[in-house]
């Protein structure tokens, strides 16, 4: 009778034996991986033309690891927060009416600055206003997509570019001779056409050319294209435009809007050329 409870003391006491050893024994491979890590570290620090692995967040040491620089959300104070959630805009970088002025500049430069006839030439457009539209509209959009990196003050200013498009698609219509009705129903057809081909020309510029190319046969070519050349020539023109857009000085654009469009057919078409600074005084004029 008293074997069972020398028995169960026994095992207590080989199973208490077993644990502090499994318990030192995970403590001394813990040590080991801490020295080997802070050992890889000092390497890596050391010695900086080797390749640097995967960090390991496992101490707050690692948080002075330099990163390259990201696109951060604009902060903003609680008063603006609640103004503008009441459909007010708040303080921006620069004064409003100088953004304005920049936006209709912007706007001009997709209109006066685009050879539409090369356009019409190249991809077989019809030489109509809705052919006119859709050309404008892509470049539209590419001044949308790189003011929109420019903070608050920069999406505050595509409302205005956007606004101006609109004022000049409706004036060009009146100059044209259509009535008040049909007016009214085209403008209404190419708002939904505009909106819908900003969605698919975000989701193209984000993937790769075979996307793109189909948001451009929707949009551009309005389904009609059979020329995969043609195809061709929009995609490398916007992937270059982009990339030239894109290494134009956010600062510069905010207060002069100034854009000057590559040709829609260069020699060397992965070039970036020297981009020239733009003037302006101290008004921003």
């Amino acid at each position: 009778m008293y074997r069972r409870p020398l028995q169960s003391a026994v095992r207590n006491v080989f199973n208490a034996t077993a644990s502090r050893g499994a318990r030192a024994k995970v403590l001394d491979q813990e040590a080991c991986f801490a020295r080997a890590l802070a050992a890889c570290q000092l390497a890596r620090v050391s010695s900086p033309s080797l390749t640097p692995c995967r960090t390991v967040h496992v101490s707050s040491q690692l948080c002075s690891v330099k990163e390259t620089p990201q696109h951060t959300e604009e902060e903003v104070g609680a008063f603006t927060k609640l103004i503008e959630a009441m459909g007010f805009t708040g303080p921006l970088k620069y004064n409003k009416w100088k953004i304005k002025i920049a936006a209709l500049r912007m706007y001009t430069c997709c209109v006066e600055r685009v050879n539409y006839d090369d356009f019409f030439e190249k991809c077989s457009l019809p030489d109509t206003l809705n052919s006119w539209f859709l050309v404008a509209q892509l470049h539209v959009w590419m001044c949308l997509v790189r003011m929109r990196q420019e903070g608050r003050t920069g999406k505050y200013m595509c409302r205005y570019i956007v606004h101006s498009m609109w004022e000049d698609v409706e004036q060009r219509s009146k100059i044209m001779g259509v009535d008040a009705s049909h007016r009214k129903e085209a403008m209404k057809v190419m708002t939904e056409t505009f909106y819908a081909a900003l969605f698919g020309y975000d989701e193209g510029i984000l993937s790769d050319d075979c996307v793109l190319a189909a948001a451009l046969w929707r949009n551009l070519f309005n389904r009609e294209c059979e020329d995969p050349q043609q195809l061709e020539l929009m995609v490398e023109y916007v992937r270059k435009q982009m990339q030239y857009i894109d290494a134009l000085n956010g600062e510069d654009l905010l207060l002069t809007g100034e854009v000057k469009w590559r040709p829609l057919v260069e020699e060397n078409a992965q070039s970036i050329l020297k981009v020239a600074t733009p003037t302006y005084n101290d008004a921003g004029l």
